[in-house]
C-alpha cells in the first residue's frame, strides 16, 4: 500500500513539472507574439514572417483551457526528427515566408534550438534555404506567376516535367492547365508523368545532312519476317510473329496469301422478291421478262 502511494505521488509530481514546463512555453510564445515590426509583402523573395504578423494583445493562457494545445506541443516535440522536418517544410511551402527558428516554434511547435538534429537537418535539406537567420522554402524553379512559367517552358523545346514545376508557387498547376487550355503550351503524358512543351512553331530543329542521307538510304525488307529478325537483332521485341503465323497456316491448310474479297453478286428481282416500289414499274422489267421466259 505504501509503495502504491509513493508511485502515485511520483506520477503527480512529474505531471506538475510537465505542467509548469508547458506553461512556461506558452508564456514565451505569447510574449514573442507581442512584438515585431510590420512592413509590406513582396512576391520576389520570401517575406520574413515577423514583417506580416499582427500585433495583438496577449491574453493570459491557462492550462485548463489549453490542454489540447499543450498535448499537441508535447506530441510534436516527441515525434521523430523526420516528422518534425516534414512539419516545418509544410509550413514553409504553404506560407512561402521566411521564418526564424523562434517563429517556427511559434507556428508549428518544432523547437529547433532544443533539437539540434532537426536544426542541422533543416540546414542541409534541399527544399529549405537558410540565410543564417531565417528558413524559407526552396523550389526547383524560382517562379512567381503564369508569365514566368510560360517563359521557363519556352526555354525547354524538349519538354520539362510537370513534377519539376509543381512546387514553384502555390497555384502553379492551375496556371499550367490554363496555359494548356489557351494552347500556349502542349501538356502531354508519357504514361508516367506529364511533360510540358512550348507550342512555338518558330522553333527550328536542324537535322544533319548525313542523318538525312542515312535515313533515305535505309532499305526496309519486303518480307516482314526479315523485319522481325532485324528488330530482334537490336534487342527489340516485334509485336507480330510471322514465323508462327506461317507455320499455323501450313499446318491447318490456310493459304498464306490474303484471300481475295468476293464480289457481291448483283441482286436480281425474282418472283420471291418483296416489292415495295410498285409505283415504279420500270424497276420490274427484268422480273416480267424472266416470268415470260419461264
Amino acid at each position: 500500500m505504501y509503495t502504491c502511494q509513493m508511485s502515485l505521488k511520483e506520477q503527480l509530481d512529474n505531471f506538475k513539472k510537465q505542467q509548469v514546463k508547458c506553461q512556461t512555453t506558452l508564456s514565451n510564445i505569447a510574449s514573442s507574439r507581442a512584438g515585431g515590426p510590420s512592413s509590406s509583402s513582396s512576391l520576389r523573395r520570401p517575406v520574413p514572417a515577423a514583417a506580416i504578423s499582427h500585433n495583438k494583445p496577449s491574453a493570459p493562457l491557462k492550462f485548463s483551457s489549453d490542454t489540447e494545445r499543450l498535448q499537441l506541443i508535447n506530441n510534436v516535440r516527441k515525434a521523430p526528427v523526420g516528422a518534425q522536418i516534414k512539419r516545418v517544410i509544410s509550413l514553409l511551402f504553404e506560407t512561402r515566408q521566411a521564418f526564424t527558428p523562434e517563429q517556427i516554434n511559434e507556428r508549428c511547435y518544432v523547437d529547433m534550438h532544443a533539437n539540434k538534429a532537426v536544426f542541422d537537418s533543416m540546414r542541409k535539406n534541399p527544399k529549405a534555404h537558410y540565410d543564417g537567420r531565417r528558413f524559407s522554402y526552396k523550389a526547383e524553379h524560382n517562379l512567381n506567376n503564369k508569365s514566368e512559367l510560360l517563359s521557363l517552358i519556352n526555354k525547354y523545346p524538349d519538354g520539362i516535367a510537370a513534377n519539376d514545376l509543381k512546387d514553384a508557387y502555390p497555384n502553379v498547376m492551375e496556371d499550367l492547365q490554363a496555359l494548356k487550355a489557351s494552347e500556349d503550351i502542349w501538356l502531354l503524358s508519357n504514361s508516367q508523368e506529364d511533360i510540358a512543351y512550348p507550342n512555338d512553331f518558330k522553333c527550328e530543329i536542324t537535322v544533319d545532312d548525313d542523318f538525312k542521307a542515312l535515313f533515305r538510304e535505309t532499305e526496309v525488307p519486303s518480307d516482314f519476317l526479315d523485319v522481325e529478325k532485324e528488330l530482334k537483332k537490336y534487342g527489340l521485341k516485334p509485336v507480330t510473329d510471322t514465323a508462327a503465323r506461317r507455320a499455323a497456316e501450313q499446318k491447318y491448310g490456310i493459304p498464306i496469301s490474303q484471300p481475295k474479297h468476293k464480289k457481291k453478286r448483283k441482286q436480281e428481282i425474282t418472283k420471291r422478291t418483296k416489292l415495295t416500289n410498285a409505283h415504279l414499274p420500270e424497276l420490274f422489267q427484268s422480273l416480267n421478262a424472266s416470268s415470260s421466259r419461264n
